[in-house]
Parts: structure tokens; sequence; C-alpha cells
């Protein structure tokens, strides 16, 4: 049989693994940071409205540039995140991750370089890397956080053209300081100039407040958003961005035409009609996030301060193992490769309950 070794794959992309996280049929499942609440049925009405009124038109391309949703969306932005934003500001795609390729689509690729301090969105690198652009790994200290004086150091050494910082982290679910950012940016300014991506993806499940008030006067900063987590819409597919307006025509260059469908953008209209009930839930999965932090620590784990919707707990000799045992027990959690530890996303109450009954189970067979 012909494998990928016998094809005329790009040098930088062999023995590499794609992006995925098991689907495994368990009954409880916290293992890809889910939104665990299905859309209130009011909302499903209403996209059942939309749908119906775009599919009459789906004859017709939908509308290039997405205007009432990027309108919709710095509304959004600017009511949540304290900062007011046009939609000249604004630019949407496929979930982050497409915004994401289209940023380096457009400041990256051959020749270019991007660097993120990982432990991190294992994304940023695998989405570098099929751009063309190198990827540099830069450091983080011990408890996970970026470890400023070396990130400076690395990036004056590199000179990376993109710089990705994941606040709050994935898969660390630690926040970064605005002043890290500000540190971060200048030093990226100093050394190329860069573009500096910010990447919100959790933000609305932080205890502080979004970077996006620090996008005043700096061309080269973008903050990334989606709607897969704090809008419970990993189904739908939707990312978006907030730049300068120069950097939402630059991404323009590389889109796709008609790149989001009319089905896509008439979803996300009408979930952002739901906002007010969309972030109640948001309320209540912070609240069994931090009761998770308080368990599990009180069972004898270590935990990484989260801001996200999940926590990263351990240490463990053998993370698979763990992982392997907590699964053995009807949950699945998320090994995401970093030695000692796992990650498991904050559910509703009654899967939080029997996750806890699992590692309870695991930690008392550990000690025996």
């Amino acid at each position: 049989m012909t494998g990928i070794d016998d094809l005329p794959v790009r040098d930088e992309l062999r023995g590499k693994s794609p992006y995925g996280a098991p689907q495994l049929d368990v009954p409880v499942r916290l293992n890809t940071n889910e939104n665990p609440y299905p859309l209130p049925e009011p909302l499903v009405e209403r996209i059942a409205e939309r749908v119906r009124e775009a599919a009459r038109d789906l004859n017709r391309y939908p509308d290039r540039d997405a205007v009432q949703l990027r309108t919709e969306l710095a509304a959004y932005l600017t009511n949540t995140g304290k900062y007011p934003l046009g939609v000249e500001n604004v630019w949407a795609a496929n979930g982050s991750n497409e915004v994401i390729q289209q940023l380096l689509q457009t400041f990256g690729g051959p020749g270019r370089s991007a660097i993120g301090f990982e432990p991190s969105y294992s994304m940023h690198a695998l989405i570098a890397r099929g751009t063309g652009t190198r990827w540099i790994s830069g450091p983080r200290g011990e408890d996970f956080t970026i470890d400023l004086p070396a990130a400076e150091r690395a990036i004056a050494e590199h000179r990376p053209d993109v710089v990705f910082i994941t606040t709050p982290n994935n898969p660390t679910g630690n926040a970064v300081p605005p002043e890290t950012v500000l540190a971060l940016y200048e030093a990226a300014q100093a050394a190329r100039p860069s573009m500096v991506i910010v990447d919100e993806a959790y933000v609305e499940f932080s205890h502080g407040a979004s970077l996006l008030p620090l996008l005043a006067g700096r061309p080269h900063l973008v903050v990334s958003r989606t709607m897969s987590k704090a809008f419970g819409a990993a189904g739908l597919r939707l990312g978006y961005l907030a730049a300068d307006p120069a950097v939402v025509d630059a991404v323009q260059l590389v889109r796709l035409p008609y790149h989001l469908s009319a089905i896509t953008q008439a979803t996300a209209l009408a979930a952002l009609e739901h906002t007010d009930t969309l972030l109640g839930y948001v309320e209540q999965l912070k609240a069994e996030r931090d009761r998770l932090v308080t368990e599990l620590r009180a069972i004898g784990y270590e935990v990484t301060e989260s801001d996200a919707n999940f926590v990263q707990f351990g240490r463990f000799p053998d993370s698979h193992a763990a992982w392997q045992r907590i699964l053995d027990r009807g949950v699945l959690v998320r090994d995401n490769g970093v030695p000692g530890w796992l990650r498991v996303s904050a559910g509703t109450p009654e899967e939080n309950d029997a996750f806890l009954d699992a590692v309870r189970e695991v930690k008392k067979e550990s000690e025996a």
C-alpha cells in the first residue's frame, strides 16, 4: 500500500501527526473544551428561522465580506471588551484556526518565521508548518508562565515575523498579564517589527479583562477569538479577529472567495442575538471550573491556576497511564503531551462529579 512517505510531501510535514483528540463513546467526555450545555431552545428556533431565510437565496453566493456579521461581532466586542470597534476592525472566518491560517498566509510563509511559547496551542505550530512558516518554540517557566526575559531574548535572537501569545493559555489555563503582552509587543517591534497575535479563544472564562484595549495605537497587534467556547457553538466553526483596519484589508488578500457560507453567517447572527443567555452559561462554567480546582487540590493533585474552561492537573509519573485509568472509569480527559500533566474540561455539575469520583479512585489506587 502507498503511504504518506511514498508521496512527494513537503519535508517539513514528514513525520508530523495531524491535530486531533480521541472521540470515544464514553459516559463523560471532558477532553475537548467544549461548552457542555446545548443551545437553548429559543436560540435553536431563531437559528432555524435565519437559516430558512438564507436558504431562499442559496442559488446566490453569500456576502463575500460578511458585513452584517462583522458589524454585530464588532458590537459584541465593544460591549464586552470595553473598547470601541467597528466593522473595519473585525474579520471572520471558519473557526479561529482559519483566522490564524490567513494571518500566517499573509504575514508568514516561506523564508519567514513564527514563535510561540510552549506548551501552548499546538495548532499554531501546525498551521505555521502548513503555510511554510518556520516554527520557533519559545520558553516558559516551570510554573508555565512566560519567562519574560528569556522570551525577549528569543525574540531579539530569532527576529520572528509573527509572535503568538495565547491567553488564557491552552493547555495550561493561565492568563498572560497585560504588561507581559506589552513588553513582548515592544520586543517584537524592536526586532523586526513583527506581527503579534494574541489568541483569546477562552477569554470569556477569564478572571480578568480582554486585551482588546491594547489595540489602540498598535497596528501590528491582532486579537483572535472564537464562538466555539463561550457561545457553545463548536459545531458552527466561526472565528474572528480584531485589529487595525489595515490588517483586515491585508488578510483579504489571501482569503478564499465567499469563504463564509450563508448558513454559517445566518447561524452566527442568531447566536449573537442571544449573547446574554449564552454568557450566563459561561458564569456557571466558571464556577464549576473553580470547584474543580478546589476539589483536585483537596484530593492531593497539583493544579495550574486556570482562567479558561479547563484545568491542568498532575503530577503523574506516567500521564498516559493515568489518562487510561481515568478512561477505564468512563471519563475521557485530555492527554496533551505535557509530561506529568492531564487536562480536564469543565462540564456540567454531574459530569464534574463523575470526573472527581474517578480521579479520587485513581489517587487511592496510586497510593495503595
